[in-house]
Formats: C-alpha cells, sequence, structure tokens
C-alpha cells in the first residue's frame, strides 16, 4: 500500500498515523508530522475501492483538529488541490514556509521550478469559510 500511494518510506513514522480499518483491512491513513513550528498533513491515502464515501474527509477533519501549530501541506496533484482548498487549506509560497518545512520541501520546489513538475504549497486556514475566496486563491494561483 506504502507503493501504491507514492509514498517517501524516509517520512514514513507509524506512530503518527491515523488508519481506518474495515472488516480488519487497511482502508484508509494519514498523518501528522512533527516539525519546528509547525506541522505537516502527509501520507493521507484511501484504497481505490473506498474513496468517495467521505473517508478522507473524515480523515482529514480528525488530522486538522489534532493540530497543534500552523499545518501545511504538499499537494502535487491537480485534482486534490480543490479538495484541500475546501478543507480550509490556502496555496502559500515556498519563501513563505517555516525554515524547517523549506528544508524538507526544497526538493520538491527544485522540481518546480528547474523541470516544470506540478506542486502547490499549503497551509491550513483557521476559520476559512472556502467559497468567494476559494475562488480567487485558485484564479491567483492558475489552478482549475
Amino acid at each position: 500500500m506504502v507503493f501504491k500511494a507514492r509514498l517517501d518510506l524516509n517520512q514514513l513514522r507509524w506512530q503518527q498515523f491515523w488508519v481506518i480499518e474495515c472488516d480488519g483491512c487497511l482502508v484508509a491513513f494519514g498523518q501528522l508530522r512533527k516539525f519546528q513550528l509547525a506541522q505537516e498533513l502527509g501520507s493521507l491515502y484511501v484504497v481505490k475501492k473506498w474513496r468517495k464515501q467521505g473517508l478522507g474527509n473524515f480523515l482529514m477533519q480528525h488530522l486538522i483538529s489534532q493540530a497543534t501549530q500552523p499545518l501545511y501541506l504538499k499537494c502535487v496533484n491537480h485534482q486534490l488541490v480543490n479538495f484541500y482548498v475546501k478543507k480550509g487549506f490556502v496555496p502559500v509560497e515556498f519563501n513563505d514556509l517555516p525554515s524547517s518545512l523549506k528544508y524538507k520541501f526544497r526538493l520538491s520546489q527544485a522540481r518546480k521550478k528547474f523541470l516544470n513538475g506540478f506542486v502547490v504549497f499549503m497551509k491550513y486556514q483557521v476559520g476559512f469559510d472556502g467559497n468567494i475566496e476559494r475562488e480567487l486563491l485558485l484564479k491567483e494561483n492558475n489552478i482549475k
């Protein structure tokens, strides 16, 4: 499952994971990674046959509620940007990330800058309303 989800093996800390099981089978998981002055929501994955049933939403809301520091994520999938924006995340520039996350995301930023790879860094906005602001953020960042 780790390979299907394309997770970075260097970033897996099993004690930080939250999981959803059904009949003894793992169907969804995600983790909060702790960094200096920030946390990262990462490794969010739902098994394909269990998607579109609200498990990703449920797990994400739980992870958000567990965060104790400013919460960030890295999105490398065009289709998921909208999902994260609807949950209250807003795109941020690489230079606006805390230094601990700049170090972690430096290779993704290089891939974006030099190889034109897709990556959007995002920060959770408490109280984000998601309607007009959402449309403005997507337009500002040329995201459809």
